[in-house]
């Protein structure tokens, strides 16, 4: 029996939310130089070709090598690695071609444009009539598929809350994630170590809402869709789901069934609805997008809210997720979570309503494989710690110097500045 609070909705996170301020930094990336070697250091912007418009949440990485980064929603990224590793930059996208960069073409000002590819429908036959066939087998070809030793990543991590459209808190965080083989499809032993962070929130104590709800680090290990099937894809439930073709896509060169699923029966637990991108040669998941179905506010609040101040109303919005993956070699591994809840919060007995807003983003900036040494039992960070407890206040814009981040956009930038100087005295 699942239980009503199943998913990765288990994995508990304390947010503080608060009203005022907002917050900021100009980070570099994640990879630390070695030695002697002179490093590299590649930003700019990617755009459409087409429409110009940027273009956010592009994978960069450098090719041999298990680098890499993403563009921020503005489209801006940055990349740092040993100029000896520089052969080329790769950058992939949802429905684009895959773009190179040289060494040759690196310069100031860098823009990188991507062409958008046209989707090719008319080739979809062998599981185009069975979309819930096309998940089957990729449920039963995880192991073939994703890593079939230990890995250790290295992930940058940032949450942020705001009020509105008010940033009112930023924290962000270097850590590692040890996740053992794939073959079992089980999280028991995958653990996440905080390495090092920093935080910056509203200073106003009367201003202060503090709850209790699902999110922080340990999203690392539930929201691993192809590793967790509680986390979306457990076969015992595909039944809960109507599956539906929605075409192909390509993604990092590779064509990808496109699948939409929503919910078709009534549950005492939580489903979803969203897209699927399924590799169509090798059947693996590439890409998940997927929303909460809130028809039932009570079940979706019992799945996100641990625990609230007496008298506070909370109305879930908007519960969403994205899970992509990356192709290393015949495997393909963990690159990219991001969470969003949208909440609704007012006092019972009192006219106006506030909007709060967490945003959670994670990328992989590097692996190693089969690491000698786990992360061990009491190194890890548990469900029951606070993230906001175990990281730093915001500190000098060079904190991250050395390490491949996901850049912050001009309007984090702006409100860090706001929020740091609310804090003097």
């Amino acid at each position: 029996m699942k239980t009503n609070l199943k998913l990765v909705l288990l994995i508990v996170g304390m947010f503080g939310l608060f009203e005022g301020g907002h917050a900021t930094a100009k980070p570099s990336a994640l990879f630390v130089a070695q030695g002697s070697e002179t490093e590299t250091v590649i930003h700019g912007v990617v755009k459409d070709r087409q429409s110009r418009r940027r273009l956010s949440n592009v994978n960069i990485t450098l090719e041999g090598t298990n680098i890499g980064t993403v563009s921020n929603a503005e489209g801006t990224f940055e990349l740092r690695f040993p100029t000896s590793d520089f052969r080329r930059v790769k950058f992939s996208h949802i429905g684009y071609a895959s773009g190179y960069l040289y060494p040759a073409e690196v310069g100031n000002a860098l823009t990188v444009w991507l062409e958008p590819v046209e989707t090719v429908l008319s080739d979809v036959v062998v599981y185009g009539a069975d979309p819930r066939r096309i998940v089957s087998e990729a449920i039963d070809k995880v192991a073939r598929n994703y890593p079939a030793e230990a890995n250790m990543l290295t992930l940058f991590y940032r949450e942020t809350v705001q009020k509105g459209r008010r940033y009112i808190g930023v924290s962000e965080a270097v850590m590692e994630l040890f996740k053992t083989p794939y073959a079992n499809r089980a999280i028991y032993g995958d653990r996440v170590k905080v390495l090092k962070g920093r935080q910056l929130m509203s200073q106003r104590r009367r201003d202060t809402l503090s709850v209790k709800m699902a999110g922080g680090p340990n999203l690392a290990l539930l929201m691993d869709i192809a590793k967790n099937p509680d986390a979306l894809l457990d076969p015992d439930y595909l039944d809960d789901y109507r599956f539906e073709m929605a075409g192909t896509t390509e993604i990092d060169g590779r064509m990808q069934y496109v699948i939409v699923f929503r919910p078709q029966k009534k549950t005492r637990y939580p489903l979803f609805a969203g897209r699927l991108y399924v590799d169509r040669e090798r059947l693996a998941f590439v890409r998940a997008e997927f929303e909460m179905d809130l028809t039932d506010k009570e079940l979706a609040v019992r799945s996100v809210l641990q625990k609230k101040p007496a008298g506070l109303r909370f109305n879930p919005q908007r519960i969403a997720f994205v899970v992509g993956y990356r192709q290393q070699g015949d495997r393909s591994c963990l690159n990219y979570i991001q969470y969003v809840l949208r909440a609704k919060c007012d006092w019972r007995k009192r006219l106006f309503t506030s909007v709060y807003t967490t945003h959670t983003e994670m990328v992989a900036v590097d692996r190693e494989e089969a690491p000698l040494e786990p992360i061990g039992r009491k190194e890890a960070f548990r469900s029951d710690q606070i993230f906001s407890d175990m990281v730093d206040e915001y500190g000098d814009a060079d904190y991250w110097k050395g390490y491949n981040i996901i850049l912050p956009t001009e309007s984090l930038e702006h409100a860090v500045g706001k929020l740091k100087k609310a804090a003097l005295p």
